[in-house]
C-alpha cells in the first residue's frame, strides 16, 4: 500500500511582535464590556483585543478557546443578541477574556460565543488563576444569568464562577456531552495493534476489499492559503457524499455552519494549523477529514466518505492513518472533539466528562431565568414520558 503523505515543515501562528497599548481606560484588574449590535461579520472591538488574546494563548491548548476561532464565529454566525467581550488586563501578557453573548429579550442570559451553534467543548480564556477569579467577578457584576455550555468538569472555570456567585446567586452544574481523546504513545505507531483482535480483522478486511478497487494512498495536507480552495472544495464534497449531505448536515449543504468552517478553515491554513487528510483509491478520494495539528495535538474537526465506498469503511482506514500520523509526529494527543460515540470507542475509551454551567444571580432576571427554566425541565420530563407511554 502506497503512502503518500506530505509532513510539512509546520509554520506556528504566532502572537503579534509588540502587545499593543492599552486604552488609556483601561487598568490592571479592569475589566471592560465591549458591544457590537451587528449580527455578523468583523468588528473594531475584536481587532482590538487580538493582540491581547494572541499574548494569552501560550498557556492555551485547544484551539476553540484560541482567538482565531471566535473571530470565525463573530464573522459568520448569526448572533441572537448582542456580543460582549469581557476583558480582563493583569498584566502585559496576563490577564483573562470571555467571549459572551447577551441573548435578546428581557432575561438576556449571557452565553459563550458559538457553543449553541457548532456544540464544540470550550472554556474561558485566562492565563492564571488570578486572572480567572477577576473575569468571574466581572461576569457576576453584568446582573443576567450565565449559562456556558461542554466546560469540561474539571474546568477552573468553574470554581471561580462558583466562588464569584457565593452569596450573590446560584449555580447549578448538569452532565454534557463528554468527548473522546487518545492519549498517544509509541504504541500507537501502529494503530491497529490497539484494537482487539476482531476489530484488527474487520481492519485488514476492509484495506484488502479497498485494495481490490484499485491502488490505495493517503494524503496529510498543509495546503497554504494559495492553494486551499480545491484542496478544500474536495474535501467538502466527499464529506457531503453520503447520509450528511443528504440531511443538509455536511458543511457544503449546512447553510447555518458551513460558512463557519470555510472561514476558520482559511484563517487556520494561514495560521499553518489545518490539516485537511485523504484516502484515495487511484486519483479519486474516498475519505477524508478536517483536522488541526495544534498544540502538540492532532484536533478532528470534520470527517466524511463516499457511501460507494462504505462496504470497505474508508472512514474506519482513514482514522488509523491520522492516528498514526499523530503518533509518528509525537503529539501528545489526538482529539475527537464533537461527541464520544459507539464509532469512537472503538478507538478509545478515554473519554473527557463535560457539564453545562447555569448561574441565576438573585436579582429578578436570574430568579425570572431559573422559575422558566425549573419549568421547562418539567414539561421536557413530561413530555419524554407521555412519548414512552406512546410507544
Amino acid at each position: 500500500m502506497h503512502h503518500a503523505q506530505n509532513f510539512p515543515v509546520l509554520r506556528q501562528a504566532m502572537p503579534a511582535a509588540g502587545m499593543a497599548q492599552v486604552p488609556a481606560d483601561r487598568t490592571a484588574n479592569h475589566s471592560e464590556n465591549r458591544n457590537s449590535d451587528s449580527p455578523t461579520g468583523s468588528s473594531p472591538p475584536l481587532d482590538d483585543i487580538a493582540p491581547f488574546w494572541r499574548a494569552l494563548e501560550g498557556d492555551i491548548k485547544s484551539p476553540i478557546q484560541q482567538y482565531l476561532w471566535s473571530e470565525s464565529c463573530f464573522a459568520t454566525l448569526p448572533l441572537d443578541g448582542k456580543l460582549r467581550f469581557v476583558v480582563v488586563k493583569t498584566g502585559s501578557r496576563t490577564g483573562a477574556i470571555a467571549p459572551i453573548v447577551r441573548t435578546k429579550g428581557l432575561l438576556g442570559r449571557l452565553e459563550h460565543l458559538g457553543v449553541k451553534i457548532l456544540r464544540e467543548p470550550t472554556d474561558l480564556v485566562f492565563s492564571d488563576p488570578v486572572a480567572l477569579r477577576s473575569l468571574a467577578e466581572a461576569l457576576v457584576r453584568l446582573g443576567s444569568p450565565l449559562f456556558l455550555d461542554r466546560i469540561r468538569a474539571d474546568s477552573p472555570s468553574i470554581a471561580a464562577i462558583q466562588e464569584a456567585y457565593r452569596g450573590r446567586g446560584l449555580v447549578l452544574l448538569r452532565p454534557a456531552q463528554p468527548y473522546p481523546r487518545i492519549l498517544l504513545h509509541e504504541g500507537w505507531r501502529k494503530p491497529e495493534g490497539q484494537l482487539n483482535s476482531g476489530r484488527r480483522s474487520d481492519m485488514r478486511r476492509a484495506a484488502r476489499t479497498a485494495e481490490k478497487i484499485g491502488p490505495l494512498s493517503y494524503q496529510m495536507l498543509s495546503p497554504t492559503p494559495s492553494q486551499l480552495a480545491p484542496i478544500l472544495e474536495e474535501a467538502l464534497e466527499v464529506e457531503a457524499a453520503n447520509w450528511k449531505g443528504n440531511r443538509g448536515t455536511a458543511i457544503a449543504r449546512d447553510h447555518l455552519r458551513g460558512p463557519f468552517y470555510r472561514h476558520y478553515a482559511a484563517a487556520a491554513s494561514s495560521a499553518g494549523i489545518l490539516r485537511v487528510c485523504f484516502l484515495r483509491v487511484g486519483s479519486k478520494a474516498m475519505a477524508m477529514q478536517l483536522a488541526l495539528e495544534s498544540a502538540r495535538s492532532f484536533w478532528l474537526l470534520k470527517i466524511g466518505y463516499r457511501e460507494e465506498y462504505a462496504r470497505c469503511s474508508p472512514g474506519m482506514l482513514l482514522m488509523a492513518e491520522t492516528i498514526r500520523y499523530a503518533a509518528s509526529r509525537e503529539l501528545l494527543s489526538y482529539e475527537f472533539l464533537g461527541n464520544a460515540a459507539n464509532w469512537t470507542r472503538i478507538w478509545t475509551q478515554h473519554e473527557i466528562q463535560t457539564v453545562t454551567l447555569r448561574a441565576y444571580p438573585f436579582r429578578m432576571s436570574g430568579v425570572t431565568a431559573l422559575a422558566m427554566d425549573a419549568l421547562q425541565s418539567v414539561l421536557r420530563r413530561f413530555q419524554t414520558a407521555a412519548n414512552r407511554e406512546m410507544e
